[in-house]
């Protein structure tokens, strides 16, 4: 498990339970208790979780928040086979909605890792090596213009024959939807 696969770990146990042992975290976790105070670390830095003299506890506030994740740009709850996690440069876990947001969030921070799914099969893969279908007549509810990712350049083509749209890999991708959005923010963005 990786250490932001634990911390994430670490942090729903904390809001289910309000508060932890290192010991128990190691356990849990099967790893040494080094291992876990370098985990919360970050986490008591980040004011996600408060230290308490044998382990953590969460922050009062954070049992009334819901575990559903929103989207870090349009702020629209991001659950969604169509939802996107993109893990920065430091190691912070975003959300958005879609692909569209994806793209757009991918401008604003340095992005290790960017996952999304595979439209036609719902299998987790690489945005980085998607394929991405932009205007398909198919209407998903989200955001716009729509942006449907494919694990597959043919099927995509295939897709595209009979919805329509325009194919991009990634990095045209972001050049195209920013060039399209000249310098407007998403519409569910405006309304806050």
């Amino acid at each position: 498990m990786l250490p932001i696969e634990r911390r994430q770990q670490i942090l729903t146990w904390v809001e289910q339970e309000g508060s932890l042992r290192v010991t128990d975290i190691s356990s849990r976790l099967q790893v040494s208790e080094m291992t876990v105070y370098r985990d919360i670390k970050p986490l008591i830095d980040e004011q996600k979780v408060i230290k308490t003299s044998n382990g953590i506890a969460a922050l009062p506030h954070r049992h009334a928040v819901s575990s559903v994740p929103i989207c870090t740009y349009c702020y629209k709850i991001a659950n969604t086979r169509y939802s996107v996690k993109l893990i920065t440069k430091s190691q912070q876990i975003e959300h958005t909605c879609c692909a569209h947001c994806a793209l757009l969030r991918y401008e604003d921070v340095e992005c290790d890792v960017i996952l999304c799914h595979d439209f036609l099969t719902d299998t987790t893969i690489s945005a980085k090596m998607a394929t991405f279908l932009f205007h398909a007549d198919v209407n998903i509810n989200c955001c716009q213009p729509t942006i449907l990712t494919f694990d597959s350049y043919q099927q995509a083509m295939k897709f595209q024959t009979g919805f329509g749209g325009e194919i991009y890999r990634f990095e045209e991708a972001v050049q195209t939807l920013k060039q399209k959005m000249n310098a407007q923010s998403c519409v569910n963005r405006n309304h806050l």
